[in-house]
């Protein structure tokens, strides 16, 4: 039920959001804004899945291609008592993993390339473990409408900066520079205001994960290893072009954050993961 308040919370802000954007545009902005986010969130709840698998260049693969991930999610799936997910592979240098679906019923795991050949067979298990974690729990359906709503929030905000620099959309030539102004602060609060949201509904569903995980293998030190060595990997060979929308939903954030940004990841910090692992008792 807790998940189900949140669902509904977190979809009716980023939903807020996008009428915002709408009604800047006055009442027949906020209609076509409240039509298209209607549209948006049942195609979210859906389909949200299968975008967040497009948008990573995930692709489904057989028992025979990839045996050993097929074993892993088999077996972790079991363990958990949920029907076994279906299995995808995304072919990337960024070592990473994430879990979407809307229910354990529609559920799939993905893994890039990379992490299979950089984690041993056990540090993967913690991982699948992980992000079956994130199946049972049914925590995977906010966040991969999250990463749907929040990639179009990100592309309104990115045609909102574009009228704001060739000024405005429409309208007559008298002075309008206020509506310029407004259009260029939509362009950048917006996708500030979704990503503090995906930021918020992330952080506490990672630390479930990894304890749920540790709970179903009866071991948190292979998860630990694997995400120190994720960490490592993900620097190396952070994601560039792809969308960041989606980047809670992965084991740990694909893109390279430094500094002060660190503060601002949809994670949180690998030190702190890995201690509250090796803290844990069996």
């Amino acid at each position: 039920m807790g998940n189900m308040i949140k669902t509904v919370l977190f979809l009716g802000l980023l939903t807020g959001i996008i009428l915002g954007i709408g009604a800047f545009f006055g009442t027949s902005g906020l209609l076509i804004a409240f039509a298209f986010a209607l549209v948006m969130n049942f195609f979210s709840y859906f389909f949200s899945d299968k975008i967040v698998l497009w948008m990573y260049g995930a692709k489904e693969v057989s028992k025979k291609d990839q045996p050993v991930l097929h074993e892993l999610v088999e077996e972790i799936a079991k363990l958990a008592h949920i029907p076994k997910p279906k299995v995808y592979i995304v072919h990337s240098s960024n070592p990473n993993a994430f879990a979407t679906g809307r229910s354990p019923e529609h559920a799939a795991v993905a893994a890039t390339t990379a992490i299979m050949d950089l984690l041993t067979k056990e540090e993967l298990k913690g991982v699948i473990a992980h992000e079956i974690s994130h199946v049972k729990n049914r925590d995977i359906l906010i966040s991969s409408i999250a990463a749907t709503l929040a990639g179009v929030i990100s592309f309104l905000a990115m045609m909102a900066r574009w009228g704001a620099l060739f000024g405005g959309f429409g309208g007559d030539d008298r002075d309008n520079s206020g509506g310029i102004l407004g259009l260029l602060v939509l362009g950048i609060v917006t996708p500030i205001m979704a990503f503090l949201i995906q930021m918020a509904i992330s952080r506490s569903r990672e630390y479930q994960a990894d304890l749920s995980g540790a709970h179903l293998l009866k071991n948190g030190e292979h998860l630990a290893k694997a995400l120190e060595k994720l960490e490592h990997g993900v620097h190396a060979h952070p994601m560039h072009n792809e969308s960041t929308a989606g980047a809670s939903l992965f084991i740990v954030n694909p893109f390279s954050w430094k500094g002060f940004m660190t503060m601002l990841s949809t994670h949180p910090s690998t030190e702190d993961r890995v201690k509250r692992l090796r803290a844990m008792k069996f």
